[in-house]
């Protein structure tokens, strides 16, 4: 198991069950040399990474939780697209001030490299001990773009919790799928039913398909749970929601958890 010290790039947590769940865009940290290049502030980074999602984590047997921030290496994107070169890489943002040098982002990319061959030991593991597993790739996203005062994202095309399904054969794994989606829908959070869709916004960046490609026993779902449990525009969280998004995950996860146990 990886340390989560404050020098260690991430925690891979390996547990005796047939569920992984990942929070790849939660962590803040970055190393000296790539954040004296860094044009954005640490509010503004916090904006655009996955924030507390390292908390649900838990609701799996098997955890991978990444420390460093999106904007050292972003590890959802293709190996090519990994470090935000220019404001279209980065919603429109100025990353880095003037050019990164060479052996910066070199040192970013073997980080990229390394993480890809952990995760591949943890899921060969995993798929051995299992014929059939469930990857969560967790995520948050904003809905607050246009600003304090201004109203929030049409919650028609932002439902409070999105699943991406890109890297899941439907044929294969369409009652699982929506297992969990039923599962989640049950669930109450701040006094009502989660609105819960499927490739509303998000259908799963690199890492679900990097999944797929590789596991045909392995069902990867990325799940994008809009940042109704925190400000987006603070960063403050709002604990008693954060909780309440966790136990509908558990839950929604434990029915999935038991079918893939039986059968």
């Amino acid at each position: 198991m990886t340390s989560s010290n404050g020098s260690s790039p991430w925690t891979f947590a390996p547990g005796d069950g047939p569920v992984v769940a990942a929070a790849i865009h939660a962590g803040d940290r970055l190393r000296p040399e790539v954040l004296r290049h860094i044009a954005l502030s640490p509010p503004e980074r916090l904006r655009e990474e996955d924030p507390y999602t390292d908390k649900w984590t838990t609701v799996a047997d098997s955890r991978v939780v990444v420390h460093r921030s999106r904007f050292e290496v972003d590890l959802n994107r293709p190996r090519e697209r990994a470090i935000y070169a220019a404001p279209i890489d980065a919603w429109g943002l100025k990353v880095s001030e003037g050019p990164v040098p060479a052996e910066v982002v070199e040192g970013s990319l073997r980080l990229y490299d390394r993480f890809y061959l952990e995760l591949s030991a943890l899921l060969d593991a995993t798929a051995e001990r299992w014929p059939r597993v469930l990857v969560l790739d967790l995520h948050s996203y904003n809905h607050r773009r246009a600003g304090p005062g201004e109203p929030p994202a049409d919650p028609i095309t932002n439902p409070e919790v999105n699943i991406g399904t890109v890297g899941a054969d439907r044929q294969q794994w369409g009652p699982l799928i929506d297992r969990f989606a039923e599962a989640l829908r049950s669930c109450e959070v701040s006094g009502h039913q989660l609105d819960v869709r499927e490739n509303v916004n998000f259908r799963g960046g690199h890492l679900v398909r990097w999944i797929a490609d590789r596991y045909p026993t392995v069902c990867p779902l990325a799940v994008e749970v809009k940042k109704i449990y925190m400000d987006e525009l603070t960063g403050v969280l709002h604990p008693d929601v954060c909780r309440e998004v966790h136990r509908a995950l558990d839950a929604a996860t434990e029915t999935c958890r038991q079918d893939l146990k039986g059968g």
